[in-house]
């Protein structure tokens, strides 16, 4: 059933034993069951929804976030994860991606540690793997470096923006990571060859490079990026590395950065593309006559 406001007490009985399965939002927001995850459920504007699975001695609790416009939802959290082997844990998963589809969300995306029982849980429940990514903590890398002619990123680059995504996310990933729509992030002004986005909470600050194989220097850009970035408030920073950008993790390792455990990127789809192909009929104009070819 779904978690009701009076539900709110006893959810934030498991906010220590909470998985969050949305990498980028824990480390900027913290604990997904803390009181600032909280207030999050009181916020009508906002697509997120709680769902409980009562058993006969426990319970299981998950949540799904969603942002307006966009063709995926993530799992938020699963909890207590002393319970991710709970029988009713895919009839709950299920649920929410239920609430997903009724936003309008094609997948569900789910983050979660190779080695955690949760992915096992997630491949029972209808996901499977399409990637891999891993947190690097570059905290320690700031205070050093020019800028390296890093720019914010302007409506009028936002072409440039789409193209670098789509040649360097491979084609099959398309579909459940669109390309940007907004021109949120900083590019360099290397022939439109490095751009990254940015995800910031007070927690936190996570940066997701797209960066083309032949850019240069990129070790002395990242460098300057980081130390670089304004309003930052003493907040630990955090590089996200998918599977398909494999090659800046030497990189980040030269310069000092900490890796964090790697994790799967997992995804449910809710929909199945058709590509079905339909004569189109052409209309000719009034008045037009068409020579008929020799």
């Amino acid at each position: 059933r779904p978690l009701a406001l009076l539900d709110l007490p006893y959810l934030y009985g498991f906010r220590d034993e909470a998985v969050g399965l949305d990498a980028a939002r824990t480390l900027t927001r913290g604990n997904p069951l803390g009181a600032a995850g909280l207030l999050s459920y009181v916020n009508p504007s906002r697509h997120i929804y709680s769902a409980i699975a009562n058993g006969e001695k426990d319970s299981v609790l998950g949540g799904i976030i969603h942002t307006p416009d966009e063709t995926f939802a993530k799992l938020y959290y699963l909890a207590p994860a002393s319970q991710l082997d709970h029988p009713h844990l895919p009839d709950l998963v299920e649920n929410l991606a239920e609430q997903a589809g009724a936003w309008g969300a094609f997948h569900v995306l789910a983050e979660v540690d190779e080695t955690s029982n949760a992915f096992i849980s997630l491949r029972k429940s209808g996901f499977s793997v399409y990637a891999w990514q891993r947190m690097w903590d570059v905290s320690e890398m700031a205070g050093s470096g020019p800028g390296s002619g890093w720019t914010r990123v302007k409506s009028i680059h936002l072409p440039s923006v789409q193209s670098l995504h789509h040649q360097i996310v491979p084609p099959l990933l398309h579909p459940v990571e669109p390309q940007p729509k907004a021109a949120i992030g900083w590019m360099c002004n290397e022939g439109a060859k490095c751009y990254v986005s940015m995800t910031h909470g007070t927690y936190g600050i996570v940066l997701t490079p797209l960066i083309h194989p032949e850019a240069t220097g990129v070790s002395e850009k990242l460098s300057g990026l980081i130390s670089n970035l304004p309003d930052r408030r003493n907040r630990p920073v955090y590089v996200c590395v998918r599977s398909y950008q494999a090659w800046l993790e030497p990189v980040l390792r030269d310069l000092g950065a900490k890796a964090a455990e790697r994790q799967a990127v997992m995804v449910k789809h809710l929909v199945h593309m058709v590509k079905d192909t339909a004569t189109a009929r052409s209309t000719q104009p009034a008045g037009v006559s068409v020579q008929p070819s020799r």
